[in-house]
């Protein structure tokens, strides 16, 4: 694992593809406000991704029209340990106690591996 803070971690680089909120709304069939809405209670998560970008959703956040089975409950978990959306972005696609990224193991179904992880952090 990096030294890095996850405050600090390069987001561009960590997130492969990044979407604005009308893009989320369109995908999960809701409008910008809702997506807003969503954020706010934690269900998704937004950063800037670049200097001079707005905020965004990552793209692996939304599967099969539908936001991340589990993905919610786990940025409610990290909220509570502290971390804002952007240090919840970066554990999601860095944290290397599990094979693969947290992200893939949600998006694949193996949430509860993931969940006892954040359960345990400290920050």
């Amino acid at each position: 694992m990096t030294d890095v803070p996850l405050a600090d971690r390069d987001l561009a680089a960590l997130v492969p593809e990044w979407l604005e909120w009308s893009e989320v709304a369109a995908l999960l069939g809701v409008t910008p406000s809702k997506v807003r809405t969503m954020i706010r209670e934690h269900e998704l998560a937004q950063a800037v991704s670049a200097p001079g970008a707005g905020p965004r959703v990552p793209a692996d956040f939304i599967q099969d029209g539908l936001v991340v089975k589990g993905l919610s409950g786990l940025l409610v978990m990290l909220h509570d340990h502290k971390f804002d959306d952007r240090e919840c972005i970066a554990w999601l696609f860095t944290d290397d106690n599990l094979p693969g990224r947290p992200i893939d193991a949600l998006r694949e179904n193996r949430g509860s591996e993931v969940k006892r992880r954040a359960q345990v952090l400290e920050y």
